[in-house]
């Protein structure tokens, strides 16, 4: 749907460096939709919308100027969203959001939405230019990731569950209930690889990615059970010293020194797949984070046990970690925190200097929480 005059359209906008800026001529001319408020005027409306923006919306031109945008919201528009960026609007500052709105048609779709004031020399708000992108595909992908993930997540945790009454009974049905969840998640595992080499999307392959290596995590618990002659009781030494090993192996350099302090520590089956969870998270966060930019460097894995505790510590010699990293409470992080509660355990993040060491500090018996689950 182009419309001839939108070539001409910037030209009417009073701002410095108007008429004839090759600026202004390329964002007439862009396929990005691209939109200009005016904020001196009542309700802040459209003043400028391109030819891209036109065809994104489904509107006219004669259907967008003088309104304020707000017309693109819907039945489903978050309203959290939308409160951002009218705070955003209001202190004058940039934002950029993914928000769900509706063409003239009614059809939804995801805008990635820039927002930036334009301020001139007395410091005066002259416009607001936003760019838009239709990202519909991306987010509907992160959504499809996403109920696959919590799908794993809920099978694996009923096949913990159901292991857990298992393995109180015969020997011969535990190995034989091991054997084959071992089988299960090596199944599942292959899925998600599978899975994973089919996303194009960087975020949700990266969420895919720690996925597989929480099930393969899982998967060589089961393995140590199937092998393992007592059927009620777990080693993390032994554990540690195979996953670390698979996970450095598996990080595809050589850049890595793995050493480990192990010693053996037997704790309840049924704490197995929650400390396993917890050891993956923990040195698969060290090898993401500690060693960027072919960064060579040595991860230290340590498993000491006193009279009633056990202590896991991963340290590393990287980088350190960034105040940012810190603090974000992503899904590893929150997973990390709800295993420590469920194990009792009590978890500390301290700079190496270099690099980066997290002490978890467990029980060796069972939490009578972790009893009842």
């Amino acid at each position: 749907m182009e419309q001839p005059d939108a070539w001409h359209q910037t030209d009417r906008l009073d701002a410095e460096q108007g008429k004839g800026d090759p600026f202004a001529a390329a964002v007439r001319a862009t396929r990005m939709a691209m939109i200009i408020t005016n904020p001196r005027l009542h309700d802040n409306p459209i003043v400028f919308a391109n030819d891209a923006f036109l065809r994104m919306s489904g509107y006219d031109r004669s259907e967008v100027l003088g309104r304020n945008c707000r017309f693109l919201q819907g039945e489903h528009t978050d309203r959290g969203s939308v409160a951002l960026i009218r705070e955003a609007v209001e202190a004058r500052t940039d934002i950029a959001i993914d928000v769900l709105n509706y063409q003239k048609d009614g059809t939804p779709f995801w805008n990635a939405l820039y927002l930036s004031p334009v301020v001139n020399e007395a410091g005066e708000v002259l416009f607001f230019f936003a760019s838009q992108l239709d990202v519909t595909d991306r987010i509907d992908a992160h959504l499809r990731v996403q109920q696959e993930k919590d799908h794993f997540e809920a099978e694996v945790a009923r096949r913990t569950r159901d292991l857990t009454e298992a393995l109180a009974t015969q020997t011969m049905l535990v190995h034989e209930v091991d054997h084959r969840v071992k089988n299960n998640l090596q199944m599942i595992a292959a899925l998600l690889s599978m899975q994973t080499r089919a996303i194009t999307d960087p975020a949700a392959r990266t969420a895919m990615e720690a996925m597989l290596t929480r099930v393969e995590a899982l998967g060589t618990v089961h393995r140590r059970l199937y092998q393992s002659n007592n059927v009620e009781r777990f080693d993390v030494a032994e554990f540690a010293r195979d996953l670390a090993t698979d996970l450095v192996r598996g990080s595809g350099t050589d850049r890595i020194r793995l050493h480990l302090d192990l010693e053996a520590v037997e704790i309840p089956v049924s704490k197995a797949p929650p400390v396993a969870l917890m050891m993956n998270e923990l040195i698969t966060n060290a090898l993401k984070h500690a060693f960027p930019d072919d960064r060579a460097g040595r991860l230290s894995v340590t498993v000491a046990p006193d009279d009633t505790y056990f202590t896991i510590r991963i340290a590393d010699d990287g980088v350190g970690m960034p105040v940012q990293v810190m603090e974000h409470r992503s899904f590893g992080k929150r997973l990390i925190g709800t295993l420590c509660r469920q194990l009792s355990a009590s978890i500390a993040w301290q700079a190496n200097d270099p690099g980066t060491v997290v002490n978890v500090r467990l029980p060796r018996e069972m939490a009578g929480s972790l009893e009842a689950s």
